[in-house]
């Protein structure tokens, strides 16, 4: 199943989120240790250019495994996610057009 993951960020957590960082890359390079596949993700900003959070499309087997990716990421178990959404997409979306970030 292919899954819209969104996670808002509390404000000014901007020095957690840079010290951070490399973890929650090696969380996603690794499909938080195989619950899912990371097929495109970014950050999210707000107009003025502070961060808003972050997105993810991810591949997982259950929902349970999408939301458990989503909340051991080092971003939401250090404190900077303040909410995590979980969109399920259409079982005929599109996802081999894309490079995925997990291998």
């Amino acid at each position: 199943m292919f899954f819209l993951m969104e996670c808002t960020h509390h404000h000014d957590k901007d020095a957690d989120r840079d010290r951070l960082r490399s973890e929650h890359r090696a969380w996603v390079a690794s499909g938080g240790e195989g619950l899912a596949r990371v097929l495109v993700g970014s950050a999210i900003w707000h107009e003025d250019g502070t961060a808003r959070g972050h997105f993810g499309i991810l591949e997982a087997a259950r929902e349970t495994d999408a939301r458990a990716f989503a909340e051991g990421d080092p971003f939401a178990t250090g404190g900077i996610v303040r909410d995590i959404r979980l969109l399920r997409l259409a079982d005929g979306f599109q996802a081999h057009r894309i490079d995925p970030m997990t291998k």
